[in-house]
């Protein structure tokens, strides 16, 4: 009786403090894992929220790169971290929609470990071919790859992640063998693209867009159902390949646990700072479609995206080594 009226008395006195600190979250700095190299389009997008993301909430954030195992590792070191707000995932698709059919074993639980806070942004990938390929539209890249097996590989930011199922989709749907081909992020991907050691990549418009622009890389479509209006001479890849629709959704997650109060706080920030007209408009140009949601809507969008990429999964016969 003792013991337990002494763990009601504690519970009682610690009740309090527990709501007081995260009535005044954060007060300390909040760590932001990137679970890809620098230079991709997840680092890139956060580094550009982050500034004024710290601005909003009152304290800095430190971006920590952890990339490798298509994205487990920086989301396992996330779902370990305390649930108290200060360790948050920069998180794509790999995390929590593909990974888990992807892979035999992950160092965490994707239903139960990580919850999400509120979507970032929808990126529209876009295909883009070494400046020696010598294709000019997806139905020339499909008949090269045909004539010349073994010949043509593409890279990805890494096993999982959405330019890797990208690739893994546009090999189901046009019937041809392309080698896939891992790297540690997109930058590193752009740097063999332009020495043309390897041929192909379908990736994020927002890393591409400049390269395409410039004249060093050629775009020989976009991977949304649509055409982008920042490539409006670039067709969908669709028109050439129905039903091809490789558009990736990025989000912010934390750990499960993590206080409703908490979650909110973040979600607040990112509603302020990705619907402030100007960094709205610098991220359309970057070539995102930003969009912000509740954690419920982007648990919703999770599941929804599950059931489309186990079967591109399922049907390629992707597997992580």
């Amino acid at each position: 009786m003792l013991k337990i009226l002494s763990l009601v008395v504690l519970a009682t006195v610690m009740t309090p403090v527990v709501h007081a600190q995260t009535a005044a979250y954060p007060t300390k700095p909040i760590r932001l894992i990137v679970p890809f190299a620098p230079g991709g389009a997840a680092d890139q997008t956060a580094r550009l929220i982050s500034e004024p993301m710290a601005k909003e909430l009152g304290q800095p954030i430190i971006i920590e790169n952890k990339p490798g195992g298509g994205a487990t590792i920086g989301a396992s070191l996330v779902a370990s971290a305390a649930p108290d707000g200060y360790t948050v995932l920069y998180t794509t698709p790999g995390p929590q929609i593909i990974n888990p059919y992807l892979m035999a074993k992950l160092p965490y639980d994707p239903d139960k470990d990580l919850i999400p806070v509120s979507r970032l942004a929808w990126f529209p990938n876009v295909l883009v071919v070494a400046p020696k390929l010598p294709v000019n539209s997806v139905q020339e890249l499909i008949e090269y790859a045909r004539k010349n097996p073994g010949k043509t590989n593409f890279g990805s930011a890494g096993i999982g992640a959405s330019s890797h199922l990208a690739g893994e989709l546009f090999k189901s749907i046009s019937g041809v063998e392309i080698t896939h081909v891992p790297y540690k992020g997109s930058g590193q991907v752009i740097q063999d693209l332009l020495a043309s050691n390897v041929q192909m990549a379908i990736d994020s418009l927002s890393v591409y867009i400049a390269q395409i622009r410039s004249g060093n890389l050629r775009a020989l479509g976009v991977a949304s159902p649509e055409r982008s209006p920042l490539l409006p001479n670039v067709p969908a890849i669709a028109e050439q390949l129905k039903g091809y629709d490789a558009v990736a959704v990025n989000y912010l997650s934390v750990p499960a646990g993590t206080p409703r109060a908490v979650i909110d706080r973040l979600n607040a920030a990112v509603r302020v700072v990705i619907n402030e007209p100007a960094m709205n408009e610098r991220m359309i140009t970057g070539g995102m479609i930003p969009k912000t949601s509740t954690p419920e809507e982007m648990a919703a969008e999770i599941n929804v995206e599950r059931i489309k990429w186990r079967k591109v999964i399922a049907e390629s016969g992707a597997k992580a080594e």
